[in-house]
C-alpha cells in the first residue's frame, strides 16, 4: 500500500535525523571536554603554569608587606615588628600556598629575596627604633645573594633579625653557621622559634645561639588556665635567662594570657590581641605608644562602650 510504504520511510528519515542529531552533540560535547592527558604530561604543564604564575608576580612587583608589632611585655611599648607578606591576587591564595608553589618549581629563592626587599623598602616608614623581624629559609641564608641585599638596602643591618622558617639541615649546619657569622658580627641577629627545636635540635640551637626564641600557641595557649603550660614556659624563661635568649611568645590572645606571660617573666609577645598585621603606614606610625592593658581589658569587656 502507498500509504504504509510513505509512513514506514517517514519514520526512518526520523530515526536517521535523531541519530545524526545525537551524533553531532557527541562530537560537540568531545571538542568541549578538555583532553584526558598523560599524568607525567599534565604534571610538566601543570609546572609551566606555575612557573609562569610566579615569574608573572615577581616581574609585576605583585605583593607588598604587613607588619605585626611586638612588644615588650615589661615596658608595654613596641619593641618591634614581623614582617609578613601579602599577595595581589584574584584567587586569594595565602603566603604559605604561593612559597609552596615557588619552592615546587625552583623559584622558592627568587619569591623570598624579593620579599625581602619588599619588607625592607617598607621599613623606611616604621619607627627608627624597631626591629624588624624577616622570615628566610636556612637554604636562603646561605645564599650569595643575601650579603648583597644588606649593601643595597637601607634597612641598617643592626635593626635586622632573620627569622628561620624551616629546621637547619644537619649536614648543613656548620656551612649555615660560617655564612652567617660576618653578617652576625656586623649586627644582625637571628631567630628560631620552638616548632624547630626539638629534642634533637636544642644542642645544636645552643651552638648556633640564635637571639631570639618564639614561642606559639603549643607553649602559649591556656597559660593562664593550665598549670602544665604555664610550667613549661616558666622552664623556657629560666633556660633561656641562663644562656641569654630573649624569649617571645606569639599568638597571645586573652588578656589572662598577656598577664601570666608577663608575670613569669617572657620577655615580649605578639598576637591579635597586641595588634593584627597591618599593610598601612599610618598604623606603624601609631606603635611608639604604651600598651594599657586595664584598658585593653576594660575594652574586651565592654566592646560596645
Amino acid at each position: 500500500m502507498p500509504e504504509r510504504a510513505l509512513l514506514e520511510y517517514l519514520l526512518e528519515a526520523r530515526r536517521s535525523d535523531a541519530n545524526t542529531a545525537e551524533t553531532i552533540e557527541s562530537v560537540r560535547q568531545m571538542r568541549l571536554a578538555p583532553p584526558v592527558l598523560p599524568p607525567k604530561l599534565a604534571e610538566q604543564l601543570d609546572a609551566i603554569r606555575s612557573a609562569s604564575r610566579i615569574s608573572a608576580l615577581l616581574e609585576n612587583h605583585m605583593l607588598m608587606t604587613a607588619f605585626q608589632p611586638i612588644y615588650g611585655l615589661e615596658g608595654k611599648a613596641v619593641v618591634g615588628v614581623e614582617a609578613l607578606s601579602r599577595f595581589v591576587s584574584d584567587d586569594g591564595a595565602t603566603a604559605e600556598l604561593w612559597f609552596a608553589e615557588a619552592e615546587a618549581v625552583g623559584l622558592g629563592a627568587n619569591l623570598e629575596f624579593s620579599a625581602l626587599g619588599s619588607a625592607a623598602a617598607a621599613a623606611r616608614d616604621l619607627p627608627g627604633s624597631l626591629y624588624v623581624s624577616l622570615n628566610i629559609s636556612p637554604t636562603s641564608c646561605m645564599d650569595p645573594r643575601l650579603p648583597e641585599l644588606f649593601e643595597h638596602i637601607e634597612l641598617p643591618i643592626d635593626r635586622v633579625v632573620l627569622e628561620l622558617t624551616e629546621d637547619i639541615p644537619e649536614e648543613e649546619y656548620l656551612q649555615f653557621i660560617s655564612a652567617l657569622n660576618p653578617l652576625r658580627e656586623k649586627g644582625l641577629r637571628i631567630a628560631v622559634d620552638d616548632t624547630h627545636t626539638g629534642a634533637g635540635a636544642l644542642s645544636r640551637m645552643i651552638h648556633l645561639r640564635p637571639d631570639f626564641l618564639k614561642v606559639g600557641r603549643n607553649v602559649i595557649g591556656d597559660v593562664d588556665k593550665d598549670g602544665v603550660q604555664r610550667a613549661l614556659a616558666a622552664c623556657l624563661v629560666d633556660f633561656t635567662d641562663q644562656i641569654g635568649i630573649t624569649l617571645v611568645a606569639e599568638g597571645i590572645e586573652t588578656v589572662g594570657e598577656l598577664k601570666v606571660l608577663t608575670e613569669l617573666g617572657i620577655s615580649a609577645g605578639q598576637g591579635y590581641l597586641l595588634g593584627r598585621p597591618s599593610v598601612r603606614p599610618e598604623d606603624w606610625a601609631n606603635w611608639n605608644t604604651r600598651l594599657d592593658v586595664d584598658g585593653l581589658e576594660r575594652h574586651l569587656a565592654s566592646p560596645g562602650e
